[in-house]
């Protein structure tokens, strides 16, 4: 029977870069409207679970599921690869990413890189989506950086304006790959406040991060990775205040001191 409350699932994922074994037989559910948060030591998987998830790294064994629809494949092990370009197309776009670095177009303006994909991707109306960017850069606090180029911007409003052409995909669930480790702690809360607001509106997220304020904040559920394995997961309250692993308590300790 075919869960539709899932939007993201994933089932026993593996993947290796050559003889690195970095996942090894994950499991992950993020519902509509839930905020999940990874947590765990640089090399633990968090980033490469992500990148899976949007199916921009190829694994090797395992399920991944959108929104009840299994990702079909082709081959085997390392030869494995998905099987259907057009879904994997459509997954894509429902599942936008934020990045680490921004990623904007140089050449392009603020709202000119807003539009860009789903002008370009989707085919959608360039004055309907023109009007949508304005107001999701307004959301996030930079409306009146529309004509601006991205090298005129700080960092905290260049990774703002990256939530917004996000968000202008319209997706069903947002990925966040570490979204403010590239940034001065000042303009980390600029973004940190953008987060939980979108956390607040019910959008479903999954966020990569090191900052355990915002694991503990903004989630409904935090899931502690330790060498490409789950090692514990919860409600961040218990987790945070009360964790069963000995590795999480160090983990925690360290991160905390």
């Amino acid at each position: 029977m075919t869960d539709t409350n899932a939007v993201i699932e994933i089932r026993n994922l593996h993947k290796s870069f050559g003889a690195l074994e970095v996942l090894k037989g994950v499991d992950l559910r993020a519902n509509r409207g839930q905020v999940i948060s990874l947590i765990g030591s640089s090399g633990s998987g968090k980033s490469t679970l992500l990148r899976c998830a949007n199916l921009l790294e190829n694994s090797q064994e395992g399920d991944i599921l959108f929104e009840g629809e299994a990702v079909r494949w082709k081959g085997r092990g390392a030869a494995r690869h998905p099987a259907d370009r057009a879904q994997v197309l459509r997954i894509r776009t429902n599942l936008s990413m934020v990045f680490q670095q921004f990623n904007l177009w140089s050449h392009l303006t603020v709202l000119q890189n807003v539009m860009e994909a789903p002008v370009t991707v989707l085919k959608r109306d360039r004055a309907e989506v023109e009007e949508a960017a304005r107001g999701y850069l307004a959301k996030v606090g930079i409306g009146d950086k529309c004509e601006a180029w991205p090298a005129q911007l700080s960092g905290g409003q260049q990774q703002r304006a990256a939530i917004a052409r996000a968000l202008c995909m319209e997706p069903r669930a947002l990925l966040f790959d570490e979204p403010t480790s590239a940034l001065d702690p000042e303009l980390e809360q600029e973004v940190i406040r953008v987060i939980k607001a979108l956390a607040e509106e019910g959008r479903t997220m999954v966020i990569v991060t090191h900052d355990m304020s915002l694991a503990r904040d903004t989630s409904d559920h935090v899931v502690f990775l330790h060498q490409g394995l789950v090692e514990e997961e919860g409600a961040p309250d218990r987790l945070f205040s009360q964790p069963e692993s000995e590795r999480l308590r160090q983990f925690l300790s360290h991160v905390s001191a």
